[in-house]
């Protein structure tokens, strides 16, 4: 497995030479700088690719290429994009919050703009770098991997806020086509609201005629096509009011025509996912993990393309390690705040199909049910522990090998071991 693709940042070559804090905004961008000779520099940039473009070639020059700091309020976008490619600059994006209480601690009175702004940020990065993490810069096929999964990802939440409407709307009006269609993310459910946009015009077609299209749509059970041409016949339409049914049909095709285009550019997306994935030098170590499947093995690899000195600051930046607190005699935990969602929602997920296909995944599952512990926490805590063996896998260059591993929890009387 390569690991070269980490390289970019994380090592950038001896004590940085200036330290700049980088406030960007949509119309124009503020910076503070300082060198080690002492020179500052504060000025405003508007905002345009060819001024960022001057500047950073400018700030390149005058320092030879050697290592400049820079800290920003912005972990991705355009303009993150422009900045590493830069191989002499090392980005730190810095959390709003911490900046925001940072300033806070030395300004009471809230006061700000954009160049104290800057200043916040000179100081996060001159000062406290060793508590910041540098943005490492991605290998051409992993920063196309992360860019596919990303946006799937996106595209599946939006048809998903399609077919919680589509269902409220059906609700209002057309109730029973949800038992009549079965799953709504089918092509039998387009087709057959397409074909019958409300219950008077599916009370006037025959029998013969809505049997025929069952078949066509591959449902082949006697059984289930009998109950719903039986339930048709009973079926008593909540509003007759062409008013409102003729509103609600329009609104029925509108989200229909929104379903067909994301369904078609999920399976866009999925394919090039595939084709990409399949060339990635690392995609054999995460397809062979129980429960990865097509779309989590992919974003696997991605959540690996980072580099961590240890498991525990994978657990803490994934979001996945709770957050304990402590006042006085008393003692709390809670969610850890922050973090980027679509990574912990990678590990969260990928934990939960391995209770299908990890035998003692499983078995843990069923003994933190037993211990009264509800599906998420027990599906986060089970993250957490998948974190630590993949990292040390990763780290060996060890594929994860499941009968090896219940081989240990045996050895070490694990009250989650099983037989191999």
């Amino acid at each position: 497995m390569d690991t070269s693709l980490n390289s970019h940042n994380s090592d950038p070559g001896g004590t940085p030479v200036a330290w700049i804090g980088f406030d960007w905004g949509d119309k124009e961008h503020a910076f503070a700088l300082q060198d080690q000779a002492g020179k500052q520099e504060r000025a405003k940039l508007e905002h345009t690719a060819e001024n960022l473009h001057r500047w950073l070639k400018e700030i390149g020059q005058r320092y030879a290429g050697r290592p400049v700091a820079l800290a920003i309020e912005a972990s991705r976008g355009a303009v993150i994009h422009a900045l590493l490619q830069h191989p002499w600059l090392i980005v730190y994006p810095v959390n709003p919050v911490t900046s925001a209480r940072y300033r806070k601690a030395f300004r009471p009175s809230g006061a700000k703009d954009d160049l104290p702004d800057a200043d916040v940020l000179l100081d996060l990065v001159r000062h406290h770098a060793d508590k910041l993490r540098a943005l490492e810069a991605q290998d051409p096929l992993t920063l196309q991997l992360a860019g596919l999964v990303q946006t799937r990802r996106k595209i599946v939440d939006r048809r998903t806020a399609v077919f919680n409407e589509l269902t409220s709307l059906l609700k209002s009006y057309y109730p029973q086509a949800l038992k009549l269609v079965g799953s709504l993310d089918t092509e039998l459910a387009v087709a057959f609201l397409r074909r019958w946009p409300d219950l008077i015009s599916l009370k006037t077609a025959r029998s013969g005629t809505i049997k025929r299209f069952y078949y066509q749509h591959q449902v082949r059970s006697e059984t289930l096509v009998q109950e719903r041409l039986a339930l048709i016949a009973a079926a008593v339409a909540l509003t007759t009011e062409e008013a409102r049914v003729s509103v609600a049909r329009l609104q029925l095709a509108q989200l229909l025509d929104q379903l067909e285009v994301f369904q078609k550019h999920v399976a866009i997306f999925e394919a090039e996912i595939k084709t990409v994935f399949a060339s990635h030098p690392d995609a054999a170590f995460f397809r062979q993990l129980p429960g990865a499947g097509p779309q989590l093995a992919p974003r696997l690899c991605v959540a690996f393309s980072a580099s961590y000195p240890d498991p525990a600051s994978m657990q803490k930046f994934t979001g996945v390690a709770p957050v304990r607190e402590k006042s006085g005699g008393q003692v709390w935990t809670h969610w850890r705040w922050g973090a980027p969602i679509f990574l912990r929602q990678t590990f969260v997920e990928w934990a939960g199909q391995t209770v299908r296909y990890s035998p003692w995944a499983k078995v843990y599952y069923e003994h933190m049910l037993k211990r009264g512990k509800d599906h998420p926490a027990i599906i986060r805590s089970l993250a957490f522990k998948w974190i630590r063996i993949l990292w040390k896998c990763w780290q060996q260059r060890t594929p994860y090998d499941e009968a090896r591993y219940l081989k240990q929890l045996i050895h070490r009387k694990s009250s989650h071991a099983v037989n191999p």
